[in-house]
């Protein structure tokens, strides 16, 4: 993938025309200390590569006294990716990993066979107060991967490979792209990166992965003669070089990889690509066989009793 501007493509291409494939605007959630925005799992699509679940969170604004606090919860078969833009959560897991998530940094935690986690807000930002915006991501593991041991992974923003050419600034969170590979090494081909767009510049997003998306998160892009503001995904068309434009300071995610070899199956916080394997998890947090957080020990999340079965999820290829 390249970063020096090129013109748009051509009125009547097929590229142009049919550049978006799916646009999906993402359900908000009011969790009351902030709003949450999903835009997968959709009913359009499941998938993008390996992600199965991306959030926008906030941006909220904490007054003192106030913060969040998600309390211990289990995942298995998948890895998360937190990545924020503001403000600061406070990692804790099942491994014994303590570790501040802050702007810019990649915090890539391996579910496996099995891990807790808590997110909160630190002692010192609840007294200070704190401004919070980011994004979270699920990505699902290749079958022969999701019964790994689970581990927890860091790189500080300044690990990041940044680019910042003619308009055009990004930071490659996982992958390949803009000449520079990421230092994560994901489970899977992966592409994550948060790229900034000056107003009535354009960049080229070529084919190199199987499938691609953007997240707008600020600002006004183009596609195509198409125009979207922010909190929309747009799904792009497999296999075609596109080209974004800013109509004006814009901000957006890149994210996608190669797809899963088959469906997952999403259930309250597991991924799987076995119904079975969802069940048993279910039972074992149930029975209070997992391991526990250290230092947060005393409290966690029970078992959701009215979520229902667990939802069939695929990608852009068909699976039959």
């Amino acid at each position: 993938m390249s970063w020096s501007p090129c013109p748009d493509p051509k009125l009547g291409s097929r590229a142009d025309v049919d550049a978006v494939d799916i646009l999906i605007v993402p359900r908000a959630v009011d969790l009351g200390e902030m709003t949450v925005r999903r835009a997968l799992p959709s009913t359009k699509r499941q998938m993008v590569g390996p992600f199965i679940f991306f959030d926008q969170m906030g941006p909220a604004e904490f007054l003192t006294d106030q913060g969040i606090d998600v309390r211990p919860h289990p995942h298995i078969n998948l890895a998360t990716l937190t990545y924020l833009f503001e403000g600061e959560i406070l990692h804790r897991d099942s491994l014994g990993t303590e570790q501040a998530i802050q702007p810019g940094a990649v915090n890539w935690m391996r579910a496996g066979r099995g891990i807790v986690h808590s997110e909160r807000t630190s002692a010192t930002l609840r007294r200070d107060g704190q401004r919070l915006f980011g994004i979270q991501t699920w990505m699902a593991l290749p079958e022969d991967q999701e019964e790994d041991d689970p581990a927890f992974l860091h790189h500080g923003a300044e690990a990041l490979p940044n680019v910042d050419v003619d308009g055009v600034t990004a930071r490659l969170i996982a992958g390949r792209a803009f000449g520079e590979t990421s230092p994560l090494v994901t489970a899977s081909e992966t592409l994550y990166a948060d790229v900034g767009l000056a107003a009535g510049r354009t960049m080229p997003i070529d084919p190199d992965y199987e499938e691609r998306a953007l997240y707008t998160i600020s600002g006004e892009i183009e596609i195509g003669g198409d125009r979207f503001g922010p909190a929309q995904l747009l799904v792009l068309r497999p296999g075609d070089p596109i080209t974004v434009r800013a109509t004006n300071d814009a901000r957006f995610m890149l994210f996608g990889g190669a797809p899963m070899g088959g469906p997952r199956y999403i259930w309250w916080n597991f991924v799987s690509s076995r119904r079975e394997r969802i069940e048993a998890a279910k039972e074992e947090w149930a029975r209070g066989r997992f391991d526990t957080v250290p230092g947060d020990e005393a409290d966690f999340i029970p078992l959701p009793q009215s979520i229902g079965k667990p939802k069939r999820a695929t990608g852009g290829v068909f699976y039959p």
